[in-house]
């Protein structure tokens, strides 16, 4: 009975510990430094994303409104990498608001 717990442990043991395939995680890109906008360039941004929502696009093809959907994703994205600021998740604050509660 005894060995037949040890033969029982040692095979869990081993199957366990048996390598499992692991694939190449693709190249990550490094992020492009933060480009500083001027307040004309993030004016003129802001302008355009104004124009675009006030555009009318129930008569627009499907390529119209998937260029205007990635023109919308690139100013976006493009205005977020300019601000430099720290974002600060829902969570993370009220963990920080806690934590703060719980010290004092």
């Amino acid at each position: 009975m005894k060995k037949g717990i040890r033969k029982l442990v040692v095979g869990l043991l081993v199957i366990s510990a048996v390598p499992t395939q692991v694939f190449a995680a693709k190249p990550t890109t490094d992020k492009p430094a933060t480009v500083v906008l001027s307040e004309k360039e993030t004016a003129a941004m802001h302008d355009r994303l104004i124009e675009i929502k006030a555009m009318d696009l129930s008569n627009a093809t499907r390529a119209e409104k998937k260029a205007i959907r990635k023109e919308v994703k690139e100013i976006q994205k493009t205005m977020a990498s300019g601000n430099g600021g720290i974002f600060i998740s829902l969570g993370a604050l009220i963990i920080i608001i806690l934590l703060l509660i719980i010290i004092f």
